[in-house]
């Protein structure tokens, strides 16, 4: 049943008598957008587009994890980096600044493996969830069709919702 027939029928009350809410929209003047009449998804995400940003964050992952690791930059002989040798430095003279650049180096490195985490997981992880919506998209799809192929009316779907 289409809205223009559910309308009517409900404009001269032969439809259900319950007041409820539904929720439309309009297909945009140009045609885009409008997935649900064409068959095609509503979300689209083109492999090219993903593939740029997966690119962009292992690119990014990479100059990151070479330039920010101030905990591995100028060791020392003993093993030591020069921010973390002159915090030692520092504190063994008293001097509570010591303890604070430590801190700082601390925080300075928990902040860049999340940094380095995230660029990893949306570098790996794009192309798994692109094709995960899809069959999204094919299971819903499917699941909001009579039989016959043709789409269910906004009540039949309200039904489901209930």
């Amino acid at each position: 049943m289409t809205f223009e027939r559910e309308w009517t029928q409900l404009k001269v009350g032969q439809g259900p008598q319950e007041t409820r809410m539904q929720l439309n929209h309009a297909p945009p003047a140009d045609g885009a957008g409008d997935g649900a009449a064409s068959g095609e998804p509503d979300l689209v995400a083109h492999q090219d587009d993903l593939g740029a940003v997966g690119h962009e964050a292992f690119k990014l992952h990479g100059a990151l994890r070479k330039k920010a690791d101030i905990a591995n930059a100028g060791r020392d002989k003993g093993d030591m980096c020069s921010t973390a040798s002159a915090a030692k430095e520092l504190s063994a003279h008293h001097l509570l600044t010591g303890d604070e650049l430590d801190n700082t180096l601390a925080v300075w490195g928990s902040q860049v493996k999340t940094v380095l985490q995230m660029c990893a997981h949306i570098s790996n992880h794009l192309d798994y969830s692109k094709k995960a919506h899809e069959n999204d998209d094919i299971e819903i799809a499917a699941s909001m069709r009579h039989r016959d192929g043709t789409p269910m009316s906004p009540s039949e779907i309200l039904k489901y919702v209930k």
